[in-house]
């Protein structure tokens, strides 16, 4: 029965998505898959892979790699965040203030969104397409479906005033140079459960972002 009911709230959902009637999601997983622009940046990415979730104003991403897993986890509520990254078998953990997660993504100030023409479809989405500009003149590309607004947002500074659920978006490699997409693959709306948003207490070495 309960998989019945959570067949036809999907269904409900998809009808007035379709009907392209914006509605607010509370509870939501995206999976995306990461691809480099060079064969270089591939190769680095192997197997590389990114969940994010959405419960409330709770929103937390998982970006698993060979060897390496980091979750950010961000209550929308207050601008705190904790970070979590897993080397090898060494595990870190950061708590940050709203001030200091700010400082986190300082390199996001001062960005302006500018809506493009272009759209496509993603998982049967229709998406708009944006241009993120920084001050330092970089640029990176969005699209999200307008159809469908989260109701917390993964980073309320790099993807701020984005009016949408983003299910593709680029960024810049560490080399300045290569391009990172993310795209997603699979959209549900099924009830998160609250543990993905519990913090840690033990197993982790506390350190402090630069």
């Amino acid at each position: 029965m309960a998989k019945l009911i959570s067949i036809f709230i999907s269904f409900l959902f998809v009808f007035s998505v379709f009907a392209q009637k914006a509605v607010v999601i509370s509870d939501c997983t995206v999976l995306y898959s990461i691809t480099g622009s060079d064969a270089g940046t591939n190769s680095n990415l192997s197997g590389a892979s990114k969940q994010y979730y959405i419960k409330g104003k709770m929103a937390r991403t998982d970006i698993a790699g060979q060897g390496y897993k980091q979750t950010v986890i961000v209550d929308n509520s207050n601008g705190t965040a904790v970070i979590l990254k897993e080397i090898g078998a060494e595990k870190y953990k950061s708590t940050l203030n709203a001030e200091e997660w700010k400082q986190e993504n300082k390199r996001f100030e001062n960005m302006t969104l500018s809506p493009g023409k272009e759209s496509k479809t993603i998982l049967g989405y229709t998406c708009q397409k944006a241009t993120a500009t920084l001050k330092d003149g970089g640029t990176y590309t969005i699209y999200y479906a307008p159809a469908v607004i989260p109701s917390a947002n993964e980073n309320a500074f790099q993807f701020k005033d984005v009016p949408g659920l983003i299910l593709e978006y680029e960024t810049v490699s560490s080399n300045g140079i290569s391009k990172i997409t993310y795209t997603a693959y699979q959209v549900d709306f099924n009830p998160v459960p609250a543990l993905k948003f519990q913090i840690p207490t033990a197993g982790y070495r506390i350190w402090k972002q630069q």
